[in-house]
């Protein structure tokens, strides 16, 4: 009995001696990813200056690369030269309305004297010095002078109007115009690449002096200063797990060695799955489980398909929240 007691102290501190090493069985496993983003370009053309290299890091609107776009600025330069000529289709109304308006001017004088000679007539005409039918044809001339001047009058106003209706009939021309121009300065800008997020170049697809289309990607950036150790836990286990919770993350580091680092689970699936077919038995491919993600700060040792281990809390601080089971009873004996 003396021998039992003698081996409790050596238990306990190989229980505790495991505890700290971190290395017992883990709650979840999975691998670490990044957030990619492939770069491409939105015209097609020849790409003139292409400064990314795999490794670089860039920050974010950096210029990366240059797409040659001489024949948009040729497109713009020819659509601006059409709007400065729809000015010179337009029809100056001034010479025709001048016209016109000396011809009103002549034709007031000349009712203004018609005017003057019809009261000369009908004071005459008081004196018994003139006669009736002097005063009618006089009248006769001041109606008709009116109707010449209310129609000189009316085709200047015609003569406006139909210059008018005219000018903006070409002038309407020019704002599609306008437009193109602007669409074409959008394309001119997007001529130059700017590097849409801080990270780091994982891979590049293109090369200076190649010729890209729309769309073809030319490299692939993700930010590796922070990584996501997706991993997949199991349905007795949901409730341990909640956002902003903080975890223990474990990397290989040597043969028999594990690295710790601190993480935070940023989001649990909202249902289940199963499990993915990387998981090497049929048995545990069969299962149903959750996807979570913890969020690591990458001291510069994670890579994008490391493998990882996550720990929702210590195997010690299991052991203390559940009463110890013994499989040896101690019984103290008197001694002798």
């Amino acid at each position: 009995m003396q021998h039992i007691f003698k081996l409790a102290p050596i238990v306990l501190i190989l229980f505790l001696s495991a505890c700290k090493s971190g290395n017992g069985n883990f709650d979840a496993s999975g691998t670490f990813e990044a957030d990619e983003v492939i770069v491409s370009s939105e015209l097609s053309g020849k790409i003139i200056s292409f400064s990314a290299e795999e490794g670089q890091s860039i920050l974010k609107d950096s210029i990366v690369a240059v797409v040659d776009a001489a024949n948009i600025s040729l497109q713009k330069e020819q659509v601006e030269a059409n709007i400065q000529a729809l000015s010179e289709k337009t029809a100056d109304v001034t010479p025709q309305v001048r016209l016109l308006e000396n011809q009103l001017a002549v034709q007031q004088s000349l009712l203004k004297n018609l005017f003057h000679e019809q009261t000369r007539i009908q004071n005459l005409l008081k004196q018994d010095a003139a006669t009736g039918k002097q005063l009618d044809d006089i009248m006769a001339q001041v109606d008709v002078a009116k109707k010449n001047l209310a129609v000189t009058q009316q085709q200047i106003n015609v003569q406006r109007s139909n210059v008018a209706t005219q000018n903006r009939g070409i002038l309407s021309e020019g704002k599609p115009l306008e437009k193109r121009v602007a669409q074409l300065d959008d394309q001119l800008k997007r001529a130059t690449i700017l590097n849409p997020v801080s990270g780091t170049v994982i891979t590049k697809y293109a090369e200076q002096g190649e010729i890209t289309a729309a769309g073809k990607a030319l490299y692939k950036i993700a930010d590796l200063s922070t990584m996501t150790l997706r991993a997949y836990i199991t349905g007795t286990q949901i409730s341990q797990v909640k956002l902003g919770q903080g975890v223990k993350v474990f990397v290989d580091d040597g043969p028999d060695k594990y690295k710790e680092l601190p993480g935070i689970i940023s989001w649990v699936a909202d249902k289940a799955e199963f499990t993915p077919k990387t998981i090497q038995t049929k048995d545990e491919r069969a299962n149903l489980v959750y996807a979570i993600k913890v969020k690591v700060k990458n001291d510069g040792y994670l890579k994008i398909g490391m493998y990882g281990e996550v720990k929702f809390k210590s195997s010690c601080q299991a052991g203390i929240n559940k009463k110890p089971k013994f499989g040896i009873k101690l019984t103290f004996l008197p001694t002798v």
